[in-house]
């Protein structure tokens, strides 16, 4: 049994397949989905990630990561709906600019109450998705 899933930005679907497992950060603690799953809606965690693993009858394909700045998760009859603020698959993630990026809301004292701001956490999830340090 597979999930069908749909991750979309306010002006576009970025992804949209079949998927096996999808891995959330929100703000109640990470979540994993599997077909089945009892229906839910979550908050997305700011600057957090997104792991959409492939069916079983592609074992071969790539798992598919996304930085999301912020957003909604949605499950119900195996339809997984991720609706982000902003969004970036790994694939399209120019490290360079995100490093650029980090560095700059670093340098602009980018805190809220003593904790990063939502362009220091979505810079730095931008890099981990693309497999960097952050």
């Amino acid at each position: 049994m597979t999930l069908h899933v749909a991750l979309v930005v306010p002006d576009r679907e970025l992804w949209a397949g079949e998927a096996r497992t999808v891995i959330a950060k929100t703000t109640e603690g990470d979540i994993g989905v599997l077909s089945g799953h009892s229906p839910v809606f979550g908050i997305l965690a700011e600057g957090s990630l997104v792991e959409i693993l492939p069916p079983s009858e592609s074992p071969d394909a790539p798992v598919t990561r996304a930085a999301v700045s912020g957003g909604f998760l949605s499950v119900a009859s195996d339809q997984v709906s991720i609706l982000a603020a902003e969004a970036q698959l790994s694939d399209d993630v120019d490290t360079a600019q995100a490093r650029q990026d980090l560095e700059a809301a670093l340098s602009s004292g980018a805190t809220v109450n003593g904790d990063e701001s939502a362009e220091v956490k979505y810079a730095r999830a931008r890099l981990r998705a693309a497999g960097q340090q952050a």
